[in-house]
């Protein structure tokens, strides 16, 4: 059995999001509009973060699940593909933390 990847689920997303709105959870969602699914995304990244301090594994693994999945729907929204976040990190890791940190614009 080959691992289920981001890359498999951003193809997923993107099938999805292209089937009728009536017919898709992701489609209904990329058409209410970037506002819509950004504030999908921070409802789950807070519920990430509390299953986080709570210790509860199970729903740890649950809420990062659907963190990811509707990061994938925000980007997909606004037409940013994985492979520019991967490309991203790509070149953020090719120095320490702390290096690239300091590189950044001050604000």
């Amino acid at each position: 059995m080959s691992a289920f990847t981001l890359s498999d689920l951003e193809r997923i997303v993107a099938e999805r999001a292209a089937a009728p709105p009536d017919a898709s959870y992701t489609a209904k969602l990329i058409a209410a509009g970037p506002a819509r699914s950004a504030k999908k995304l921070g409802e789950e990244a807070v519920e990430t973060v509390i299953a986080a301090v709570e210790g509860d594994r199970a729903a740890l693994v649950a809420e990062a699940a659907d963190l990811l999945y509707h990061l994938l729907v925000v980007l997909r929204g606004r037409g940013v593909g994985l492979d520019d976040v991967m490309a991203e990190l790509a070149r953020r890791t090719a120095q320490s933390g702390l290096a690239e940190k300091a590189s950044r614009p001050p604000g």
